[in-house]
């Protein structure tokens, strides 16, 4: 693609970064056939095409239009285009600087704006969060339909015991999921502490930092990822990896290294954490489990972040296969569910008809459990459905 952004914009290190994923696309339109927006709406404009062109324009230009920011907005960031973009087309990247600008530069209605920054401020201030919930918890009747399952009462869990083994892994907790699904990480303490590993936690663990990326907030995500840096470094050198069982939060740590400044006080730190960060299903990946007792069948829903993102796609179902569990057909697996962390909030109408097309591939051979991966896609996705939606590995466990 011929590009010609402006001299100003080309000596930043956006405008550089810009300016060489637009080359590399050529136009070819493929990424379209897996875009979930795309399919939805059926407008060009809506598929990774047609955003490149708009952004495209918009550094061009320096004009911010309304047409952007609307397009733009409605993007899951689930890079199933790039899962299927035979050139390689960084495509997460270039709307990661496409945001950044219009949050900047072209400031929204004013009920949009004070709902984004709502969100970026609440949902990884896990402090806060913990107090709202609680107050809105009594209050759940009152609240519309769509919030209700998100505030239902957190089932009992006990926190396992820490055993002490010479193999040593740092165990996130994450933001939401610590509230809503706590037993998660009790399950996956228990399979390591089964295992030989002992699990660490810390507590001045921070917000990974995706969200507020994801909303164009790239200093609060930067103050995030800064904070992260700073409570997980002094543990890099006692543990063999850090592991996050959501995995939106692994595919953010796992990019810290081009997320995080190079020119930061941080930057080795940064890149270190990347390094180390890794997914559950990387690690269970060595370890051998026994059948289940009651091999259910199963409907799998992939998350983005984990088979577009992490490029992990399988991994989850070679672990439930080898447990004993009937893992059935899904079809158009690499569509989004339509969660995308903010996104069913902020973009109800297609969030919702994503996942009414996504339960009911996953319904279609009627699944006793949907397993997933992701506390977004879990909570998005049970509260349109009766099917009990469980993480992966409650069902390991």
């Amino acid at each position: 693609m011929r590009t010609e952004l402006p001299a100003t914009f080309l000596a930043t290190e956006d405008g550089r970064r810009a300016n060489a994923i637009l080359r590399s696309c050529v136009h070819c339109g493929f990424c379209n056939a897996t875009c979930p927006t795309y399919q939805v709406t059926g407008d060009e404009l809506d598929g990774p095409r047609g955003r490149i062109y708009l952004m495209k324009s918009m550094f061009e230009s320096g004009e911010i239009s309304g047409v952007v920011r609307e397009h733009l907005d409605r993007c899951l960031t689930c890079r199933s285009c790039e899962t299927t973009c035979p050139s390689g087309v960084r495509y997460s990247e270039l709307l990661e600087i496409g945001r950044s600008r219009i949050e900047k530069d072209a400031p929204r209605p004013l009920a949009k704006s004070l709902m984004r920054k709502l969100l970026g401020a609440v949902l990884p201030a896990k402090g806060l969060l913990t107090v709202l919930l609680r107050l809105g918890r009594p209050l759940r009747p009152l609240f519309p339909r769509k919030f209700r399952h998100y505030l239902a009462p957190v089932s009992a869990h006990a926190p396992q015991p820490r055993t002490q083994h010479a193999r040593k892994v740092l165990l996130l907790n994450g933001c939401v999921q610590r509230q809503l699904t706590p037993q998660v990480n009790d399950h996956l303490v228990a399979l390591l502490n089964a295992r030989g590993v002992t699990v660490i936690e810390v507590a001045d663990e921070a917000c990974c930092g995706g969200l507020n990326l994801h909303l164009g907030q790239d200093d609060a995500a930067h103050a995030s990822m800064t904070r992260n840096i700073k409570a997980l470094t002094p543990y890099l050198g006692e543990v063999e990896a850090i592991i996050s069982t959501a995995s939106g939060c692994g595919v953010t740590l796992k990019d810290y290294g081009r997320l995080y400044p190079a020119e930061g006080p941080l930057a080795a730190q940064a890149q270190a954490i990347a390094a180390k960060t890794v997914d559950a299903v990387e690690l269970l990946a060595h370890f051998e489990f026994k059948p289940a007792v009651q091999a259910r069948r199963i409907a799998v829903q992939t998350p983005c972040t984990l088979q577009h993102g992490q490029k992990l796609n399988g991994r989850m179902e070679v672990l439930l296969e080898r447990c004993g569990y009937d893992l059935l057909p899904v079809a158009e697996p690499h569509l989004c569910c339509g969660s995308a962390g903010t996104y069913s909030i902020l973009e109800p109408e297609i969030s919702d008809q994503l996942r009414t097309r996504k339960l009911a591939a996953l319904h279609k051979h009627q699944p006793e459990v949907i397993a997933t991966a992701n506390i977004g896609c879990q909570m998005h996705l049970a509260a349109g459905t009766s099917t009990p939606v469980l993480h992966w590995l409650t069902l390991l466990e």
